[in-house]
């Protein structure tokens, strides 16, 4: 359904990501449309099937590589490349320009999602990208580079009761100072593992979170940006 594009990032340098594309009679000029950040993995098949549901929901969809085609197929890889991204900078450049892309591809609104490493990527997106309508991250916080204070779309979290990276009470903190500052956040919490709603790795997926998780996003981002 989708094919690897390039396009600009802010600074003119080049930057590249998976487009899928709503099938025919669906697309359509102002058609809404959804970043999807991918997990430490990097652009792999299972992130590109997220693009391709969201396509074909409709949506324009694009994952921009954070990794310049670099792929982990273990934790250490994974790890090792994660600790290498400059987020605050990934934001700036490679998922703007993944926005700015859309933009120019005729997309109305658009919102931004993403998993894991994701997530916090889409927490930074939410505060720091320019024309976004809405963002749903799914298990992932931000650390430096974000502020609560500059948000202003509506914003929502799937997190994991049993997750292993974020304990459940650093969340709740979280969405607390988000309240605080104002923001229009809805989170929600599932009694599942961390990438609850990746199919690949049967040892922590759970298809009653995800659907559930999944119906909630559609419906947000219906809510926020059309379909």
């Amino acid at each position: 359904m989708g094919q690897m594009i390039e396009f600009k990032r802010p600074d003119g340098k080049a930057a590249s990501g998976y487009l899928a594309t709503p099938a025919e009679g669906q697309a359509k000029p102002g058609n809404p449309a959804v970043l999807v950040i991918q997990e430490w993995w990097g652009v792999n098949p299972q992130i590109k099937s997220v693009a391709d549901r969201y396509a074909a929901h409709g949506y324009l969809a694009l994952v921009p590589d954070l990794y310049d085609g670099k792929v982990a197929t273990n934790p250490t890889e994974a790890s090792s490349l994660m600790q290498k991204l400059d987020f605050v900078a990934a934001t700036d450049q490679i998922v703007q320009g993944g926005l700015n892309a859309l933009k120019a591809k005729g997309a109305g609104k658009v919102g931004l999602t993403g998993y894991c490493m994701g997530g916090a990527v889409t927490f930074l997106g939410a505060s720091r990208l320019k024309g976004l309508a809405a963002a749903v991250a799914f298990y992932g916080l931000p650390s430096q580079g974000f502020d609560p204070a500059t948000i202003t779309i509506p914003v929502m979290g799937h997190f994991a009761s049993k997750d292993g990276f974020i304990p459940i009470a650093k969340v709740y903190e979280f969405e607390a100072t988000l309240k605080k500052a104002g923001v229009d956040v809805r989170f929600f919490t599932y009694e599942a593992d961390h990438a609850f709603c990746n199919e690949t790795r049967p040892e922590v997926y759970n298809p009653e979170a995800a659907k559930l998780a999944d119906e909630r996003t559609f419906a947000f981002f219906a809510e926020h940006l059309g379909s």
